[in-house]
């Protein structure tokens, strides 16, 4: 445990910033617990901050206390409606780094326009938990191969979803593919937690403008459909501009934005 004391103005009694467990810290103010700090690391090995306090004076003590353990860069991710703890990152130091768009989806065929889609001729869709694990993982390495030769993999939704080290399949099961008879040519990836999330659809440089995308968003968002689900979420990079017109040509809404901010 580890504990520095700072003069915060919120009682008489100094407040202590008390490192209670690896990369968790507490703002104590007089025994009481008015803040909470937390350091994890994403799947893609980068290290993300939050820190949740009821004043903004405890903020800025556990900022400093957290960025002198932590090393740097640091990364953390803020509703941008929230404009008090977005302020309270860029004191400690952190700038804009991405900007994403939240969508909410709809899945009923007759609103998305999707009822009809089909995918293109010798193109056939295989439904999650049915596609080859192997043939997965290639078209998988592939395609970010390609997206990280062109705009970067960072352009893509940020993956929060933990998996080993290395491994860059979260689930096979979580992953319906578009099938060639030799290869795969795209993928697309929905996990339900609390809602279903689309968190990836993506389709080979040489496949695209085929209307493979559609067909997977077709299948995925109909098989929600099916199970109850009257809308799915996805986010989207603003640069993102195919992806934007994607989601948006089949009904879906921007309801709010995400800032990832780096130190």
């Amino acid at each position: 445990m580890n504990t520095k004391p700072f003069t915060s103005g919120l009682s008489e009694n100094a407040v202590m910033i008390t490192r209670v467990a690896d990369r968790q810290w507490h703002a104590l103010d007089d025994d009481l617990v008015v803040g909470r700090g937390h350091a994890q690391h994403r799947p893609d090995g980068r290290l993300f901050v939050s820190i949740d306090a009821w004043h903004d004076a405890a903020f800025g003590l556990l900022a400093e206390a957290m960025l002198s353990d932590l090393p740097a860069p640091l990364y953390t991710v803020v509703d941008e409606a929230d404009v008090e703890l977005t302020a309270g990152w860029r004191r400690a130091g952190f700038t804009i780094r991405r900007r994403e768009w939240e969508y909410v989806v709809p899945t009923d065929p007759r609103v998305t326009g999707l009822e009809s889609v089909l995918p293109p001729s010798g193109v056939t869709i295989v439904p999650a938990g049915r596609a080859d694990e192997s043939l997965l993982r290639a078209v998988d390495r592939a395609i970010r191969d390609e997206v990280e030769a062109t705009v970067g993999w960072q352009s893509m939704p940020a993956e929060v979803i933990p998996r080993l080290e290395g491994d860059t399949i979260v689930d096979p099961s979580k992953y319906a593919v578009a099938a060639a008879p030799d290869r795969y040519l795209g993928l697309i990836r929905v996990v339900t937690v609390i809602r279903p999330r689309v968190g990836l659809v993506a389709v080979r440089a040489g496949e695209q403008r085929r209307g493979i995308a559609r067909a997977l968003l077709a299948h995925a968002l109909g098989t929600l459909h099916r199970s109850g689900f009257a809308a799915a979420w996805t986010e989207v990079h603003e640069s993102n501009q195919a992806a934007s017109a994607l989601f948006e040509g089949i009904g879906a809404r921007p309801m709010s934005s995400n800032l990832e901010l780096v130190r």
